[in-house]
């Protein structure tokens, strides 16, 4: 008997590019329409910029994504497309970034590029007006919004037309005046009024008149003109500046054009410099006793931080625990408060608390503590209020470790002869570390990179005294580099911050790389 139409048999055969119009299908439609539109849209301006890599990352992940979704069969790359550029944006592309920093004299003086610094150098270095002034009367096609035109007059009365394009002189008869003399028109050009002039003042300002004789004629005031002389001249083969008036050259060297005296030219630009930023870290004097210090202090708080809150979090855990402790529900809940509150929010509560003069623990004390200017108390203090912020996860998750060991184990070990020390020592605890030691490794990641912790109570401070680099008592090392590239004083320095972010990184991947092998032995126990 044949399939009846419709059957099951026919559906089977339909085209593997078909698509059932639902909802579904057309939103998903929709939003790969305007991924694909926002994927064009910024393809021009990459290709000016000439920023290929860009491009190219974004032409693979907007093919990848369409062909992922476009047809039926591709289910699991549905969820591993999106998923593996996700994380290539939010992951493996930020630290590739911060690794070519590092090898970078990117930072104040050093942001542009090398086409954007040289034109800066040619156009902003020009000498004051000199001995040849013109009277001025400024014109502009098109009824005044157009094209802009310089009427110049010179001290022997000869007239001057100039624009962008060319600069010639006028015969008397070029130039349309009223009774009075005024200039109504040259050439095309129309005389703009006072409001006109005021309504495009910053065009008038770029404006830039070239003379064949040399130099360029800019706009000094409304009624005044002037030839502008460049104080360098650029050498496009050999890649240098000279000096018009002493005739000294300026050579590239790392980013800056440099003199044999060392003078230097502004603005520099970003250039390759190799292991230098982390040659300074160990070689400045002026970065090496901070750094030192810094990074021992850093080591000091994370393990001492995750080991203060792993004891008083498990503690509180094993108390909570016991089968005749009451109110343990409203215990555990007033016990995560600090846990729920926003971390900055905490930090910002304790760092008026112990200020020296209007906290409230001095007051309560009757002091006059300076728990936040002093370096040993100021240590103290940050410690404390990590303590305070942090001990409430540790106490989560040791709960949650400890409900789920089973009972009948602890039990045979008292049934065996153990007294309470014995089973926690030899049954609990080593249950307990395997859920609990890959954890305390991120609790240390989090505690050597606690960023907020530093910056919201002590900010750092107290300063380190005779450091030429801003570097506090308590800074660790995540905060320092947050003050090189921003806070320095006297410029950021975007480089050495991103070689100190690089040896962070490393520093913590080594140990929690260490760490796990070494936890992975736990897994014996279960």
């Amino acid at each position: 008997m044949p399939a009846p139409e419709g059957s099951q048999k026919d559906q089977g055969k339909r085209f593997p590019w078909s698509f059932t119009f639902t909802i579904g299908t057309v939103v998903k439609l929709l939003l790969l329409g305007g991924l694909n539109v926002l994927a064009i849209w910024s393809f021009p301006s990459m290709w000016s910029q000439r920023w290929w890599p860009g491009l190219i990352a974004v032409l693979a992940s907007t093919a990848l994504i369409d062909w992922a979704y476009l047809s039926p069969k591709r289910l699991p790359a549905k969820y591993l497309v999106p998923g593996t550029i996700f994380a290539l944006i939010f992951a493996v592309v930020p630290v590739i970034y911060n690794a070519y920093i590092a090898f970078t004299n990117f930072g104040t003086g050093n942001v542009l590029t090398r086409e954007q610094a040289v034109e800066n150098i040619s156009g902003r270095t020009s000498t004051v007006p000199g001995s040849t002034q013109f009277k001025l009367t400024v014109l502009a096609a098109d009824d005044g919004l157009g094209e802009f035109a310089l009427l110049l007059e010179n001290d022997l009365n000869e007239q001057f037309l100039g624009t962008d394009d060319e600069f010639l002189q006028l015969a008397p008869g070029d130039v349309i005046t009223d009774d009075a003399g005024k200039v109504l028109e040259v050439a095309g050009f129309a005389a703009l009024n006072l409001r006109q002039l005021a309504d495009r003042q910053g065009e008038l300002t770029d404006l830039e008149v070239e003379r064949d004789e040399g130099g360029v004629i800019k706009v000094v005031t409304v009624t005044t003109a002037a030839v502008y002389e460049p104080l360098f001249t650029y050498d496009e083969d050999a890649g240098t500046f000279t000096d018009i008036e002493t005739g000294v050259v300026y050579t590239e060297i790392e980013g800056t054009f440099t003199s044999p005296d060392g003078q230097t030219l502004t603005p520099g630009f970003r250039a390759f410099i190799g292991w230098d930023n982390f040659t300074r870290i160990i070689t400045a004097e002026e970065i090496r006793g901070p750094f030192l210090r810094v990074f021992l202090w850093n080591y000091f708080f994370a393990i001492v931080s995750t080991a203060i809150n792993f004891i008083v979090g498990l503690g509180l855990a094993l108390a909570l625990n016991h089968a005749t402790m009451r109110g343990k529900r409203i215990y555990r809940s007033l016990l995560i408060i600090p846990y729920a509150i926003p971390s900055f929010v905490s930090a910002l509560v304790w760092q008026g608390m112990l200020n020296q003069r209007f906290g409230i623990i001095n007051e309560l004390l009757n002091a006059d503590i300076a728990w936040l200017r002093d370096p040993t108390l100021a240590k103290v203090s940050v410690i404390v209020v990590n303590l305070w912020l942090t001990f409430p996860y540790m106490f989560l998750i040791a709960t949650g470790a400890l409900q789920a060991i089973p009972a009948d184990t602890q039990e045979a070990a008292r049934v065996d002869g153990a007294n309470p020390s014995q089973v926690f020592r030899l049954v609990t605890f080593p249950l307990l570390m395997v859920t609990l030691a890959p954890l305390l490794i991120a609790a240390f990641a989090f505690a050597f990179n606690n960023f907020n912790i530093i910056y919201y109570v002590t900010g750092g401070d107290p300063p380190i005294a005779g450091a030429q680099t801003p570097a506090g008592h308590t800074d660790i090392l995540i905060s320092y580099t947050f003050r090189l590239a921003f806070e320095t004083g006297r410029g950021s320095d975007f480089g050495l911050a991103a070689a100190i972010a690089s040896l962070i990184f490393i520093m913590v991947a080594t140990v929690s790389a260490i760490s796990f092998k070494r936890t992975a032995a736990l897994e014996e126990l279960t």
